[in-house]
């Protein structure tokens, strides 16, 4: 697993993240996309030795990002923005990836967990739950991203199971079996705003 910070990195190998800071705090939905389509094309434009005219994302009717240009890559994408931090997951499998600030004065939103997820963040201290809730949130969105269908699945109906400050595992009743795992990361953005990152690849 590969994590790169900046566009004109390339990956070596796959799975890999990039978390790249900016200058930029788009203020609306419009501006937060064209900050992340904008520099995922630069992004793959030099993961796949092309110029960024020539790399061209799409979405599914659902949302999810695919690589539209060049043609026949086979590889998944995944997008993610917040405070001027862009997420770019590529893998050779669904993948999600989300990243979420760390908002110290905000409570929790308690009903829109798992009630295994609600137990957690109430037995911690107080100061400890913007952290872990953060870390939950990024799990979930990039499990619904890796799964396709985005937050038209409840993010109540499964839980997310932290696993220090580096791993987390998925229980979804809608896919039996082994939990999904993916890996967590705690950054600063540009030495500014704490975030948590989440990746996730389901076979």
């Amino acid at each position: 697993m590969l994590w790169l910070s900046s566009p004109d990195q390339s990956a070596a190998a796959l799975p890999a993240v990039w978390l790249v800071a900016t200058d930029h705090r788009p203020a609306t939905l419009a501006e937060r996309s064209a900050l992340r389509r904008g520099l995922a094309r630069t992004i793959l434009a030099a993961q796949f030795n092309l110029e960024p005219d020539d790399v061209r994302i799409e979405h599914e009717p659902g949302g999810r990002p695919v690589i539209a240009a060049p043609l026949g890559s086979g590889l998944h994408v995944s997008l993610a923005t917040r405070a001027g931090l862009v997420a770019l997951a590529l893998t050779h499998g669904p993948v999600g990836v989300d990243v979420e600030q760390i908002d110290i004065a905000t409570q929790p939103p308690l009903a829109a967990l798992h009630p295994s997820e609600q137990a957690m963040l109430q037995a911690l201290p107080a100061p400890a739950r913007p952290l872990a809730f953060a870390q939950l949130w990024s799990a979930k969105e990039a499990y619904v991203k890796a799964l396709g269908t985005g937050f038209r699945r409840p993010p109540e109906s499964f839980e997310v199971r932290l696993a220090g400050l580096d791993g987390f595992a998925v229980e979804d009743p809608d896919r039996p079996g082994a939990p999904a795992r993916g890996i967590s990361r705690i950054i600063k953005n540009g030495g500014h705003e704490t975030m948590a990152a989440a990746f996730i690849q389901l076979a």
